[in-house]
């Protein structure tokens, strides 16, 4: 299984980005996928989740401005972000749930500016 994000960057507070992950190797259009997050200094936290249903969780923190959404047919989940705060800047890892494991991409930097 390989995550593969893109989409990060620099943005000022206030803005909006878009990360994708695409997934690819022996899985399933069900699994589970999602998006974590980690800043300097801080555990990696999760952000949302999103079921193979579409099914969408998110933390206190980010609900009303992050949506998660996924295309299942190219085993594809994004994260549109907006009204981005500075403690939003972090580096976001996309997850996968495959077959009682986790799988991590190799994470994409967002920061955001005040």
């Amino acid at each position: 299984v390989q995550l593969v994000e893109s989409g990060g960057g620099l943005v000022q507070a206030g803005g909006s980005l878009r990360l994708s992950c695409s997934a690819s190797g022996d899985i399933f259009s069900t699994n589970a996928m999602g998006w974590y997050r980690q800043a300097p200094g801080k555990q990696r936290e999760l952000v949302a989740t999103i079921t193979g249903g579409g099914s969408p969780f998110y933390v206190d923190v980010v609900k009303g401005r992050f949506t998660i959404s996924r295309d299942g047919a190219k085993n594809t989940v994004f994260l549109q972000m907006s009204s981005l705060k500075l403690e939003d800047a972090a580096v976001y890892y996309c997850w996968m749930y495959h077959q009682f494991m986790d799988y991590w991409g190799q994470g994409t930097q967002v920061t955001v500016s005040s």
